[in-house]
C-alpha cells in the first residue's frame, strides 16, 4: 500500500505562543514589579498570546499568581506582594532546565505534579537583584526558553552601578565623579572607608548621593547635605546592598531617553525631562511612584540637544550588549554637556512610568511596545549570539 492510500492523522491546530509574566522576586523592589506586571498583563492581546502569571516570592518560592491586574496596584500608598495572589502557600513553579523541553510544572505537597504546558517566551519584570541583574537570564538561557530583555552580562552590568560606569568610561561615553565602598572596607576599616568618602566629598563639594550600587527605584538613596549623616546614610544603602556607590551632585537638567530594539536595530524615543519635584528633595522613591511626579514628554530641547541625547542613549545601549530594551538617564549640565548616569535594562514598566510615555509621545502605544518586546524576544535565540 502506498503511502498516499495510508490514514492521515488530522492536523493538529497551531496554537498562540504562550508567555509567562515573571514577576515579585527578593529584592527590595518586590512590589513595583507586581505593579509593573499588573500593567503588562492588562496589555498583553490575549487574541494574539496565551498568557501564564508567575510570581517569585520575596523567599524566592516560584507560585502561580491570579491573572487579576486590578489586584497589582498601588493603594493608599502601599504597593502589592505576589504573597497576595497566590492561594496556596506552599505550591511551587517549577521550569525545567532543559533546553528540550519547556514545560513547566506546578505541584503541591502530596499532590500529584500538573503540567502546565509549554513556555514560549518570559516577559520577566522583575526589578533588581535576582531577577533584572543576570540571574533570571542565565536560568532562562539554561532552560532555552526566550526571553524580553537583555542577556546576562548586560543585565549584570545594568545591574552594577560601578560596572556600568566603567564600561560607559571604555566606550568614551562621560560619567559623573563617583567612588565605590565595598562591603570589606567598611567593615574590616570603617574609618578608613569613611576618610575616603570625606575626601572625595573634599574634592568635589556637597551634597553626595550615597545609594546601594546594585538596586533601583530610587529605593536605599540618601542625600547627605552634612558629612555629619555620612554613617547613617551608608547603613541605609547597605539594607539594600552591602556595595555602597557615592556620587557627586551634578549640576543640570535631568534628561531620560528610551531605547527601543526594532528588526533593523536600536532606536531612541523622543527624550523626557524630570523637573526637580516640589515637595522631595530629588527624584525619590516617593516621587516616582506614590506622589507620580510627572515628566515632560517630550523634554523641552534644542533640536540639535534632542538628537545627541538620542545617540547617546543607543551608544551606551550598545556598550552594554543590551537586547530589547533599556531607559538611559541622564544629566544635562550647565555648560550643554551630556553626562550619563545610568542605565536600566527592565525601567519602570507601568504606563505612568516614562520609558512607556517617552515611546507613546514617539507614536508606540503601550499595548504595542509589549507586543514589540515579545516579538524581538521570539525572534532571538538563546545562547550565544
Amino acid at each position: 500500500m502506498s503511502s498516499e492510500n495510508l490514514p492521515q492523522s488530522p492536523e493538529q491546530p497551531s496554537r498562540k505562543p504562550r508567555v509567562a509574566v515573571v514577576c515579585g522576586g527578593r529584592s527590595s523592589e518586590h512590589g513595583i514589579s507586581v505593579v509593573t506586571a499588573g500593567a503588562v498583563l492588562r496589555a498583553i492581546d490575549r487574541t494574539k498570546y496565551e498568557v501564564l502569571p508567575i510570581g517569585i516570592t520575596r523567599d524566592g518560592r516560584w507560585a502561580l499568581t491570579a491573572d487579576e491586574p486590578e489586584r497589582m496596584a498601588i493603594t493608599e500608598g502601599r504597593t502589592p506582594s505576589v504573597e497576595e495572589l497566590t492561594d496556596s502557600a506552599e505550591g511551587g513553579v517549577v521550569l525545567p532546565v532543559d533546553p528540550a523541553n519547556r514545560e513547566v510544572v506546578y505541584s503541591e505537597p502530596g499532590s500529584v505534579p500538573k503540567a502546565l504546558g509549554e513556555v514560549d517566551v518570559v516577559f520577566p519584570v522583575l526589578h533588581g537583584p535576582y531577577g533584572e541583574d543576570g540571574t533570571l537570564q542565565g536560568l532562562l538561557e539554561l532552560s532555552g526558553v526566550p526571553y524580553v530583555g537583555s542577556g546576562v552580562l548586560a543585565s549584570a552590568v545594568g545591574q552594577d552601578k560601578e560596572y556600568m560606569k566603567r564600561v560607559f568610561t571604555s566606550f568614551g561615553l562621560k560619567v559623573g565623579p563617583y567612588v565605590v565602598i565595598r562591603p570589606r572596607e567598611w567593615a574590616q576599616d570603617p574609618s578608613a572607608a569613611r576618610k575616603k568618602i570625606v575626601d572625595f566629598a573634599g574634592e568635589h563639594g556637597l551634597p553626595l548621593f550615597v545609594k546601594p550600587a546594585r538596586a533601583g527605584s530610587s529605593i536605599g538613596i540618601t542625600k547627605v547635605d552634612d558629612l555629619a549623616g555620612l554613617d547613617e546614610a551608608v547603613e541605609e544603602a547597605q539594607r539594600h546592598d552591602p556595595k555602597v556607590l557615592v556620587e557627586a551632585a551634578l549640576r543640570g537638567r535631568e534628561i531620560e531617553c528610551g531605547v527601543l530594539e526594532f528588526e533593523d536595530g536600536p532606536r531612541a524615543s523622543v527624550p523626557a525631562e524630570i523637573p526637580p519635584p516640589e515637595a522631595h528633595a530629588y527624584y525619590d522613591f516617593e516621587a516616582k511612584y506614590i506622589d507620580s511626579t510627572p515628566g515632560v514628554v517630550p523634554a523641552p530641547l534644542t533640536d540639535e540637544e534632542t538628537a545627541e541625547v538620542r545617540r547617546l542613549a543607543v551608544e551606551a545601549f550598545e556598550a552594554a550588549s543590551c537586547e530589547g530594551l533599556v531607559r538611559a538617564d541622564f544629566f544635562l549640565t550647565e555648560d550643554g554637556e551630556f553626562v550619563i548616569n545610568e542605565i536600566n535594562t527592565m525601567p519602570g514598566f507601568t504606563p505612568i512610568s516614562m520609558y512607556p510615555q517617552m515611546w507613546q509621545a514617539s507614536g508606540i502605544s503601550y499595548p504595542e511596545l509589549v507586543d514589540r518586546l515579545i516579538q524581538a524576544a521570539l525572534r532571538r535565540s538563546t545562547g550565544l549570539r
